[in-house]
């Protein structure tokens, strides 16, 4: 609502007389048109202030899209942690040994990797890692192996030991062997086996998806296809992030944004590896990374 209150102080009055001392000035008219002419063009979903100065006088309008901000604020999704535990979780992320390359040449051959366990999302057998040489492996000669053969609904996981990531920057090569099937990629966010976020591409049905397990219950978050390079490596990149009050997780494919999701149901976790359901994949040089900007994402560097 706009009030344009145009009285005259009592100064001003004194010098009027009659059914003239009801009518403004000129001056005071001009004013008036000059105000409603500046409200004119203020978006009534944008605030928009207005003042008319005059010797003693200051009007001021102020309108609001109040119901727009209540709407917007109740579309954001509660997030589990306070801001006292993200603050002190970020600050648990400014540690040197968070920044991770695991390339498996070290690692003994015919042998679940160092420093990684193994988890289940369901009660069916572990699957097998092992490390193992490959030929055209990224960074040569050994890469990872994992091995499930549970049902669709299982997803194995190789967990990186001692690790805690809030926003993580992951990133890793995978190949599938040639007549093999199933699906693989990486798990962050992980507080145990039935909690975590895993991004999972499916080389033979050209598809990705994200999915979050919660107390077990399995959600997909997105799917995408996906256009695989010529290569015998492809790459994997999944980064959170977070900007003001909302998460972000962007899955990139051979260097392609595939899927942007918006969840924060998950929080600080363990990263690793995964394989679903029944499945054989290759993995090398596997990267983790803490993001510490609360900038949106940058295009993916080529690994």
């Amino acid at each position: 609502m706009v009030d344009l209150d145009s009285r005259s102080t009592e100064e001003e009055d004194t010098g009027r007389a009659g059914p003239a001392a009801a009518r403004d000035s000129p001056n005071q008219e001009h004013g008036k048109i000059e105000v409603m002419r500046m409200l004119s063009v203020c978006e009534p979903t944008r605030p928009c202030v207005v003042m008319k100065r005059t010797s003693r006088t200051i009007c001021v309008s102020l309108v609001t899209g109040l119901s727009l901000m209540l709407g917007s604020i109740s579309a954001y999704a509660i997030q589990n942690e306070t801001h006292e535990e993200k603050t002190a979780n970020l600050k648990k992320q400014a540690v040197g040994g968070l920044f991770q390359k695991w390339t498996f040449d070290q690692d003994v051959p015919n042998r679940q990797p160092t420093s990684f366990v193994k988890a289940i999302s369901t009660d069916e057998p572990l699957a097998e890692w092992v490390v193992q040489a490959h030929a055209t492996a990224p960074s040569p000669p050994q890469g990872v192996t994992g091995s499930s053969t549970c049902t669709q609904n299982c997803y194995q996981l190789l967990l990186a030991e001692g690790m805690q990531y809030e926003y993580p920057d992951l990133s890793v090569r995978f190949h599938m062997p040639e007549g093999a099937v199933g699906s693989g990629g990486v798990v962050l966010g992980v507080r145990d086996a039935r909690n975590f976020y895993t991004a999972i591409v499916d080389p033979l049905a050209r598809q990705a998806r994200f999915v979050r397990l919660s107390d077990g219950l399995t959600t997909v978050l997105g799917q995408a296809p996906v256009t695989l390079k010529p290569v015998e490596w492809d790459s994997l990149r999944v980064q959170r992030n977070t900007i003001i009050s909302k998460d972000f997780i962007e899955v990139f494919v051979d260097g392609v944004l595939v899927l942007s999701i918006e969840d924060q149901v998950l929080g600080l976790g363990q990263v690793g590896l995964a394989v679903a359901g029944t499945s054989t994949m290759w993995f090398d040089s596997f990267h983790a990374v803490p993001l510490f900007s609360h900038r949106p994402f940058s295009s993916p560097p080529a690994y």
